[in-house]
């Protein structure tokens, strides 16, 4: 898990988790109709048009709002390999960890369409649609252990 590579999706500041996944939408705990909606109150082509292994990068206090777990879930089933913003409300970045969702937090300059590679355990985000690299704190083996097992929980099954 500390290699990915993927596709950017851009959205702008203050991403709260009502536009991750609307209320209208959970009235179900399902994964994978959480999923088909993820997004859609920002961009409602997202669910239809994302693809596995793509990455979203937004600006500042990506995942803001209520505490509702099902935001990153939605993000992660939808195929999302990773978030990268330029900061993340705290509630959002733990829950995503939790259920083993990379989270980084980056200014990085891409443009919707770039793919870019990600060295979680180097500390490298590579645009290889523009050729530059930007460096990020890594992630420490313990991280890169829980995202590997897909989350904290399953992390600690694994442990025992």
């Amino acid at each position: 898990m500390d290699k990915i590579k993927g596709k950017v999706w851009k959205f702008g500041d203050n991403i709260d988790t009502d536009v991750i996944i609307p209320g209208r939408y959970l009235r179900t705990f399902n994964p994978e109709d959480l999923a088909r909606h993820v997004m859609a109150g920002e961009r409602e082509d997202f669910a239809s048009e994302v693809e596995s292994g793509d990455i979203i990068l937004a600006d500042d206090n990506f995942g803001c709002g209520s505490s509702r777990e099902q935001a990153p879930v939605a993000i992660k089933t939808a195929g999302v390999s990773a978030v990268i913003a330029k900061s993340f409300a705290r509630i959002f970045y733990r829950n995503a960890i939790n259920i083993g969702l990379p989270v980084i937090k980056a200014d990085i300059d891409a443009k919707e369409g770039d793919i870019i590679s990600l060295d979680l355990k180097k500390g490298v985000i590579i645009n290889e649609s523009s050729g530059k690299s930007f460096k990020i704190e890594p992630f420490k083996d313990f991280m890169l252990d829980i995202l590997s097992d897909g989350g904290l929980v399953k992390h600690y099954l694994n442990e025992k």
